[in-house]
C-alpha cells in the first residue's frame, strides 16, 4: 500500500507540475507553489491513458502513452505526458529512464513546492534501490523547506543516506537539528545515537538511545524501535567492556519481539562478563528452547554448557555439548537437503505462486513464504533487500514473457485477419467489378437530372394536380374524363346540370390542390437537395470502392510485411528474455545457496567448537582421574571447570567471541525495504 501511494503521489505531482508549467505564462511565478490550477483534458487519447493509469495498470498506460506520442495524438499534453512517463517508468523500476526525464523536465519553471516533492519521492526510490549517490543528488536539489511532515521525512532520509555512505559527522550535524512529529523525532534520535556510536562517542550517544529505548510507545513499530535502540546501546557497551551498563540496556528489550533472541544472548554475556554465570544461564536456557535456525539460538547451544562448566557442573556441561553436536549435525543434514532442492527445484515459481496478487512494477514485495522444506532456512533471505530486488526483476521478466506470448498470439490473430481479408477480397471482387462496370452511379445521376427537369416543368406550368396525392390525381383524372364525355353530349337541361355539378367538384378539388401546391413544391425541392447529398455520398463511396479495388492487395501485403517484421522482433525478444530469465534464476538460486552455505559454515564452526570443548573436558577429566589414582586422592565432586575463555561461537564471517556490539546491522540505518527504521507515515 505504501508503495502504491508513493507511486501515485510521485506521478500525480509530476503531472501537476507539468500542468502548472503549461498553464502559467512565461516568466510567471506563483506565490503559493502548493496550489496548482485545474486543467482540462483536450486530447481523448490522453484521457484513455489516464483511465488505465488510475486503474493501476501502469504497463498498459505506458504502452498507450508511448504509442500515442509516436503518432502525435496527445499534442496538447506533451509536457504532462513526459512527466507522467517519468512516473510510470519509475513505478516499473526503470529508474535510469525516469531520472533522466525528471532531470530534464523538473526545471525552475515548475512550482517550487511541487518540484521539491517530486525530487523527494525520486530520492526515496533511489535510496530504496541502493543508488545512494543519486539519492543524495536528488535530495540536494530540494530548494528550501517543505511541509513539516515531508521535511521530517526528508531529514530522516538524508541522514540514512549519509550514514550508509559513512559520512557520520555530517549526519550528526543534520540529526542534531532535526525537528518533526514524535515518530520522526524518535527515528532522528535513534540514528543520531547510532552515528555517535560509529564515531566511538558512546557517552554522547547514551542519552539519545536511552531516550528512545525508554519512550512511551503503543504501536508495534515504536515498540520495535525501542527494542532496537536498547539492543544497539547494550552491544555498544559490551564492546566497550562495560557489562553493567550493557545489561541495563539489554534487559529493557521485550522478551518476545523481533530482537529478543539477540537481547537474551547479550544479557547472558553481560552477566558472564560480570562473573555471574548462574544468572547468565537463565536467558541462555530460555534462548536454547527457541528456533535453532537463529544464530543467537545456535550460539546459546555453546554458551549454556560453557556456563555450566564455569559453575563446576561438568556432567551437565558435557551433556549440553553432546546435545549441541547432535543438533548441529541434524541441522547440517537438513541444510544439505535444502541446498540440493534449491539447485534442482523451482524456488522462484513457488515464491511467486504464494502471492496471489503479484503484479509487475518496482513497488511489489513478496509477502508470503513459499510452502517448501527449504523455506524455513530462507526467512531472512526472502526478506532481504538483495533477494527482493532480484525477485522483482525475475517477476518482471516473467510478466514480460507472458506479455510477449500474448503479443505473439496477437500476431497470429493478425495473420488470420489478413488471410480472412484476402479471402473476402477474392469473394467480393467479382461483385465489385460488376458494380463498377454497371455505371449505376451515372444512371442514378441521370435519373436525378430527369427528376429535376420534371419538377421545374410542373412548377413553371403550375400543374397543381401533378403534385397531388394518388387519390387526388385519380379524382382529377376522372373529372377530366367526365368533362371530355360531357363535351360531346346534347345541350339539355339534364346535361347542363351535370356540367354545373362537375365544375363545382372540379373547383373544390382545384382549390385544395392549389392551396397545397407551394408547400408540396418546396418539399420536392428539398427532396432533390437530399437526393443530391445521397448521390454525392454514393459517388464518394463509388470512388472509394474503385480505389480499394486497386489498393487492397497492396495494403494487405504491407500489413503482412509489418506483421511478419513484428513477429520476428517478438521471437528475438523472447529468446533474449528466456536467456535473461535463466540468468536471473541462476543468480537468485546462488544467493539462496550462498545464504544456506553461510548457515552451514556457521554450524560447522559451532560444531567444531562444541566437539573441541567436549574433547577438552573429557581429556581433562581423564587426566584428573589418572592423577588422583596415582596419588590416592579423591576427585572433588563435580570436577574442576576448565579455566578457558568462552568458546568462539560467532559466525565464520564475524571476528568477535561475543555478539557484535553496535555498530551492528541493528545499529545501522535501516537497509532498503521494510523495517523499523523505515516508518510508515
Amino acid at each position: 500500500m505504501r508503495g502504491r501511494v508513493l507511486k501515485r503521489l510521485l506521478a500525480v505531482a509530476a503531472a501537476a507540475a507539468a500542468i502548472a508549467m503549461a498553464a502559467a505564462p512565461a516568466g510567471a511565478r506563483r506565490h503559493d507553489p502548493e496550489k496548482l490550477p485545474d486543467t482540462r483534458i483536450r486530447d481523448l487519447h490522453y484521457g484513455d491513458v489516464l483511465f488505465y493509469f488510475y486503474q493501476d495498470d501502469d504497463f498498459e498506460a505506458l504502452t498507450r502513452l508511448t504509442a500515442y506520442q509516436h503518432w502525435n495524438l496527445v499534442s496538447h499534453h506533451e509536457a504532462e505526458g513526459q512527466l507522467l512517463l517519468g512516473g510510470l517508468y519509475l513505478s516499473l523500476g526503470m529508474h535510469n529512464e525516469a531520472g533522466e526525464r525528471f532531470q530534464t523536465l523538473l526545471t525552475d519553471d515548475v512550482p517550487t513546492g511541487v518540484r521539491n516533492r517530486a525530487w523527494f519521492y525520486v530520492a526515496q526510490i533511489w535510496y530504496a534501490r541502493g543508488y545512494l549517490d543519486k539519492a543524495e543528488a536528488a535530495l540536494r536539489k530540494i530548494n528550501g523547506r517543505m511541509s513539516p511532515e515531508l521535511e521530517a521525512q526528508r531529514e530522516h532520509l538524508f541522514a540514512n543516506v549519509l550514514m550508509h555512505q559513512g559520512h557520520f559527522d555530517e549526519a550528526i550535524r543534520l540529526l542534531a537539528t532535526a525537528r518533526g512529529a514524535s515518530i520522526w523525532s524518535a527515528y532522528a534520535r535513534f540514528n543520531l545515537g547510532v552515528a555517535l556510536v560509529r564515531k566511538d562517542r558512546i557517552a554522547d550517544a547514551d542519552p539519545f538511545l536511552t531516550g528512545v529505548g525508554t519512550m512511551y510507545a503503543q504501536s508495534q513499530e515504536m515498540l520495535a524501535l525501542k527494542d532496537r535502540a536498547n539492543l544497539a546501546l547494550g552491544f555498544a557497551y559490551l564492546q566497550a567492556k562495560q557489562p553493567q551498563k550493557a545489561r541495563q540496556a539489554l534487559e529493557r528489550v521485550r522478551l518476545n519481539g523481533p530482537y529478543s533472541n539477540k537481547a537474551l544472548l547479550g544479557t547472558g554475556w553481560a552477566n558472564a562478563a560480570l562473573g555471574d554465570y548462574r544468572t547468565a544461564l537463565a536467558p541462555w536456557l530460555e534462548l536454547r528452547g527457541r528456533n535453532v535456525l537463529d544464530a543467537a539460538v545456535q550460539e546459546s547451544f555453546l554458551a549454556v554448557p560453557y556456563a555450566f562448566g564455569k559453575l563446576n557442573a561438568n556432567a551437565q556441561s558435557a551433556e549440553y555439548y553432546e546435545n549441541a553436536v547432535e543438533s548441529f549435525n541434524a541441522e547440517d543434514t537438513r541444510l544439505d537437503g535444502a541446498i540440493e532442492r534449491i539447485r534442482n527445484g523451482n524456488l522462484l515459481e513457488q515464491a511467486l505462486a504464494t502471492d496471489k496478487d503479484a503484479r509487475y512494477g518496482w513497488f511489489w514485495q513478496l509477502k508470503e513464504v513459499p510452502e517448501a522444506p527449504e523455506s524455513r532456512y530462507l526467512y531472512t533471505l526472502l526478506a532481504g533487500h538483495d533477494f527482493q530486488e532480484g525477485l522483482k526483476n525475475y517477476r518482471d521478466l516473467t510478466f514480460m514473457g507472458h506479455m510477449l506470448d500474448r503479443w505473439d498470439d496477437s500476431m497470429e490473430a493478425f495473420g488470420d485477419m489478413i488471410d480472412t481479408r484476402e479471402r473476402a477480397y477474392v469473394e467480393r471482387l467479382p461483385r465489385a467489378d460488376a458494380l463498377l462496370a454497371s455505371g449505376a452511379a451515372d444512371k442514378l445521376q441521370q435519373r436525378r437530372v430527369d427528376l429535376e427537369t420534371r419538377v421545374n416543368t410542373i412548377e413553371k406550368g403550375q400543374d397543381v394536380a401533378a403534385l397531388g396525392s394518388a387519390d387526388e390525381r385519380e379524382q382529377w383524372a376522372r373529372i377530366q374524363r367526365l368533362e371530355a364525355s360531357l363535351a360531346g353530349t346534347p345541350d339539355t337541361p339534364e346535361n347542363a346540370e351535370l356540367r354545373d355539378r362537375l365544375r363545382l367538384v372540379k373547383g373544390v378539388l382545384f382549390f385544395r390542390l392549389n392551396d397545397s401546391f407551394k408547400a408540396r413544391m418546396w418539399q420536392q425541392h428539398r427532396t432533390i437537395k437530399d437526393l443530391d447529398l445521397a448521390l454525392r455520398e454514393a459517388q464518394s463511396r463509388w470512388i472509394r470502392v474503385d480505389r480499394a479495388r486497386k489498393s487492397v492487395p497492396t495494403n494487405t501485403g504491407e500489413f503482412a510485411a509489418r506483421v511478419a517484421a513484428l513477429k520476428e522482433r517478438i521471437d528475438a525478444l523472447q529468446v533474449r528474455l528466456a536467456a535473461s530469465e535463466k540468468k536471473q534464476t541462476v543468480y537468485l538460486a546462488q544467493i539462496a545457496i550462498q545464504e544456506l552455505e553461510q548457515q552451514k559454515n556457521r554450524l560447522s564452526t559451532y560444531q567444531v567448537q562444541a566437539r573441541f570443548a567436549l574433547a577438552t573436558m573429557y581429556d581433562r577429566a581423564a587426566n584428573t582421574d589418572a592423577t588422583h589414582t596415582e596419588q590416592g586422592a579423591a576427585v572433588p565432586k563435580g570436577g574442576e571447570a576448565p579455566d578457558d575463555k568462552p568458546p568462539d561461537a560467532k559466525p565464520a564471517d564475524q571476528d568477535k567471541p561475543t555478539p557484535e556490539p553496535a555498530p551492528t546491522p541493528e545499529a545501522q540505518p535501516a537497509p532498503p525495504g521494510p523495517g523499523p527504521a523505515e516508518p510508515k507515515p
